[in-house]
């Protein structure tokens, strides 16, 4: 048997669980991607941090490009999947309230069993003892007082709401909240898309570190060779040797430790897009290196108003507790709604007989003064610091905007400065090799020189590192790095 919820008031029940929903909605459900850039690199304190992890590590060596790291990023990680749950939450609190605006039809129907004790409606023997006297004969002396009737009901309930300006208004502040959701998960997207890239980067930079490590330790093995050779000869010093192979193992350190900064590299990419730490990865994209056509501030700052998410979220918070506003002062209006219904009852088994009923209920709030202002105070308050906060992000965007810009020119000059460095000391690194073999240095020049030349390249790596990573930074503080990532990268 369905349960009839025909008969209960409609339009005062419907307004105020709703809007109580939607001010705690307000509240809460709008923080979850701003909150992203100041947590700790932890999976406890921000779920952006991690990632699900969903097969186990194989044998298998899973060739990885940028294009598949953001891709598995986007399927796996953690707090976007949270995001997208929040959505679909306010996308079902948005249906929810849309009900309110159609019909409720329900059935139900079933055999009953009534039991009436005639006494207890005033029929007792006293009574009945009175009217003896009008009938021939008296009533019988057999007489219960006690009867029992099985009947059979069944039932069409109708009830809707024609007018409710809480209503009305709660559902656009539902749509508005659900607008907030999405554009927090599309924020989401956009903080997943820069983590997963960062780590990729970093592994390359790591990865660059241990092939320049290497390549140096293969000199410092020639050199040592070179320097045993002419020890052996007489031609130089005991000294010298000592020097080289004092740089050889130096560098079989240096090795060690880019090596291991490289496999953590790797570790923290894998958690980032769902691969178990265990599975063995080969990154098959070099460390990207372009210059970004050259925009100004102006032109950047538009963009950013256009396609920055968080500010399209604090501009549907605007409207979600406009709205808001807008059903609390509804509250002061009256409120129509309908209810009726249509059932065959009868004596089961007998003559059954249609039963009709239709009401129409008019709810006209006469004096909640107190509760209504201060609701309504309430609203008004939600929406000043909504303002405030849309005001206050503009701002933002626009400092945001040009600080990204200063950190990729300044990071593009080091780079410049950087490889210049480079050739500078490998120049200065042949040359000192050059005077080593005519025997006209010994290796002390030489280890500087290729000391020297480790720090340059070095240099190079992490500036072409901080490059990348700042050009990442702009592509998100204008909104577009989903989008446009290989872009600004230069892929």
């Amino acid at each position: 048997m369905v349960v009839n919820r025909a008969f209960s008031p409609a339009p005062r029940r419907a307004a105020l669980p709703l809007l109580t929903v939607l001010l705690a909605l307000s509240a809460g459900v709008s923080g979850l991607a701003q909150a992203n850039p100041n947590a700790g690199m932890s999976s406890a304190a921000n779920p952006f941090y991690g990632s699900v992890t969903l097969h186990p590590a194989t044998d298998e060596v899973v060739k990885l490009s940028l294009d598949d790291a953001v891709t598995r990023g986007l399927e796996n990680n953690l707090g976007l999947k949270n995001a997208e749950a929040s959505q679909k939450t306010l996308r079902g609190q948005e249906l929810q309230a849309l009900q309110l605006f159609m019909p409720t039809i329900t059935v139900s129907g079933g055999p009953s069993v009534h039991e009436y004790n005639l006494a207890a409606f005033g029929f007792g023997p006293g009574f009945v003892k009175k009217l003896s006297g009008l009938f021939p004969g008296g009533f019988p002396s057999n007489l219960s007082f006690i009867t029992k009737a099985d009947v059979t009901v069944g039932q069409i309930n109708y009830e809707q709401s024609l007018f409710s300006g809480p209503t009305i208004d709660g559902y656009k502040a539902v749509r508005a909240a659900e607008k907030v959701a999405y554009f927090d998960m599309k924020s989401g997207r956009g903080e997943v898309v820069q983590q997963v890239a960062t780590a990729y980067l970093a592994a390359i930079a790591a990865q660059s570190e241990v092939d320049n490590a290497k390549a140096l330790l293969d000199a410092d093995r020639v050199l040592l060779d070179q320097a045993h050779d002419k020890h052996e000869a007489g031609v130089v010093a005991n000294l010298d040797e000592l020097r080289a192979r004092v740089q050889f193992q130096q560098q079989q350190q240096t090795v060690v430790a880019a090596e291991n900064r490289h496999e953590k590299a790797e570790i923290l990419l894998k958690r980032e897009i769902g691969l178990a730490p265990g599975q063995k990865i080969a990154l098959t994209d070099p460390a990207p290196y372009s210059e970004l056509a050259t925009r100004s501030a102006e032109e950047l700052r538009a963009q950013a108003y256009e396609n920055r998410q968080d500010y399209q979220k604090y501009q549907a918070q605007v409207r979600e507790t406009r709205m808001v506003v807008g059903a609390r002062k509804a509250e002061r209006l009256p409120s129509l709604s309908f209810r009726g219904n249509y059932a065959v009852t009868g004596v089961t088994g007998s003559v059954y007989h249609g039963t009709l009923a239709a009401m129409g209920t008019l709810r006209v709030p006469i004096f909640q003064e107190a509760s209504l202002r201060g609701d309504a105070d309430v609203a008004r308050a939600q929406l000043a610091g909504a303002n405030l906060q849309l005001s206050e992000i503009r701002t933002r965007i626009d400092v945001q905007v040009r600080s990204a810009m200063m950190d990729v020119e300044a990071a593009q000059k080091l780079v410049d400065v950087a490889r210049s460095n480079v050739d500078l000391a490998g120049a200065a690194l042949s040359d000192e090799t050059d005077r080593f073999n005519a025997g006209l240095d010994d290796t002390l020049p030489l280890v500087r020189a290729q000391a020297s030349l480790a720090g340059a390249q070095t240099n190079l790596v992490e500036s072409l590192y901080q490059y990348n990573l700042a050009k990442l930074q702009l592509a998100r503080t204008t909104g577009v790095l989903e989008q446009q990532y290989k872009v600004y990268l230069g892929r």
